[in-house]
């Protein structure tokens, strides 16, 4: 969440950040927080007083009863009885603030960094870079062009699917429901290749793996922002309050929840392998066809804690990463980034990965990397102690998706298909031990 620094000392900037990012009432929710947190000051001062007043009575109380003043004493004494029955009342209302205030901040999104565009849409998105031509500062969704001709007839995935053996959608409906394929032979195999490949590849580049929980409490959710804002879209354990991870974003940066961290420890860099379920409520249609759109999938995550000098680096080196797992697999893709409107809740920037689908002549998301600055930070109390300083400082948090699988394999089974079988990225053939799904 925003910090009340950045609110009081930074109101206008804040402000026009939240209407940049589209978020109504923006001024209205920014005014509230300050007449809360004023109310909750106003409550302090009052209650330190209070306090105050009280001790200094109460040392008077022996003095006056040595000096034989008793009455005075008692009156005295019932001085400080009702101070004490007042400062209860101002307890409560600051406790009661202090709620008000915290409940108010979850509800005002992360403002965006001044390069993040303008825009209330995904057809606002900049294209910013492409497998398929050079792109510039002009270059949106809306008005993209260049996508690869699809020279003759191309299967879906689906039908690539059931014509190899590969998925069972069917049987992901009699098992569970909609949304939960069986993987069967060379399809499973091919899964875990490809998890095998990118977990490799993140170790090669100095990411430390976590095998996390994928059930994680409501404190954990709330740290990194999916509660209040998305828990509609997540699975709840009513009888434990538990809640089924959406992505290993959750508890792998959960890990360093009300920690203080020393600055020679930064960047940190973790990886997860992780099942990952999303109610994805409302989605239907060709949009969600097939493995378009899940509500149990395979991922891999990177996140990174790092401190706020640094973060854009990582930032970077994290996109760069990405970049690297699909020119390995060779699909075409571009990268996007995200415009005010088109960003998530807790993001200050963010990028997407877009791959081509030749058979459904279209682009589907792949991975999202985002830099969250210190909002989740400020959520989960992650802090950070400089080697020249006693104060612990937020740190900036940042994660991405490296990659998730569903549409990863959606492209690789459309856009490989030949005559002979679906031909496998030389990249996956060390994992699977073959070159061909036949």
């Amino acid at each position: 969440m925003l910090t009340l620094k950045q609110i009081n000392e930074e109101t206008d900037r804040v402000i026009a950040g939240l209407e940049k990012k589209h978020f109504k009432g923006a001024k209205e929710a920014i005014e509230n927080v300050q007449a809360i947190d004023r109310q909750r000051r106003e409550a302090q001062q009052a209650l330190d007083a209070n306090k105050q007043e009280a001790n200094q009575l109460a040392k008077q109380i022996g003095m006056l009863m040595k000096n034989g003043q008793k009455e005075e004493a008692e009156a005295t004494k019932a001085k400080v009885a009702a101070l004490k029955e007042a400062a209860k009342e101002l307890q409560a209302q600051q406790d009661q603030a202090e709620k008000d205030l915290v409940t108010a901040l979850c509800q005002i999104p992360n403002i965006p960094y001044d390069n993040v565009p303008e825009g209330s849409a995904a057809e606002d998105n900049r294209v910013v870079k492409s497998s398929l031509k050079e792109c510039d500062e002009n270059d949106t969704v809306g008005n993209w062009t260049a996508i690869p001709e699809n020279a003759e007839a191309k299967l879906p995935h689906w039908e690539l699917a059931k014509k190899y053996n590969l998925i069972d959608f069917d049987l992901g409906v009699k098992i569970t429901g909609a949304g939960f394929p069986v993987y069967t032979g060379k399809g499973a195999q091919l899964q875990r290749a490809l998890i095998n490949f990118f977990l490799a590849e993140a170790n090669k580049a100095g990411y430390t793996e976590i095998m996390p929980p994928t059930v994680v409490n409501a404190a954990s959710g709330y740290g990194t922002g999916q509660l209040p804002d998305k828990e509609g879209q997540m699975y709840h354990c009513e009888l434990d309050d538990f809640y089924l991870i959406p992505t290993a974003e959750v508890p792998v940066t959960n890990i360093y929840r009300d920690v203080i961290l020393d600055e020679k420890e930064l960047p940190i860099k973790n990886c997860a392998y992780t099942q990952c379920f999303r109610r994805e409520a409302g989605s239907y249609g060709k949009d969600v066809r097939g493995l378009n759109r899940l509500h149990e999938f395979s991922k891999i995550e990177i996140v990174r804690i790092d401190t706020p000098e640094h973060s854009q680096e990582s930032h970077k080196e994290m996109l760069a990463h990405v970049e690297g797992l699909l020119q390995k697999l060779e699909l075409p893709y571009r990268i996007l980034l995200l415009c005010g409107g088109d960003q998530s809740f807790t993001s200050a920037i963010c990028y997407d990965f877009e791959v081509y689908s030749e058979a459904q002549g279209r682009w589907l998301e792949v991975s999202s990397v985002s830099n969250f600055d210190t909002y989740q930070a400020n959520r989960l109390k992650c802090r950070y102690r400089k080697a020249d300083s006693k104060k612990p400082e937020l740190c900036h948090t940042l994660n991405g998706s490296a990659l998730a699988l569903p549409r990863i394999v959606a492209t690789l089974l459309e856009n490989n298909q030949t005559a002979e079988g679906i031909r496998v990225p030389k990249a996956l053939v060390p994992y699977l031990g073959y070159d061909i799904i036949d």
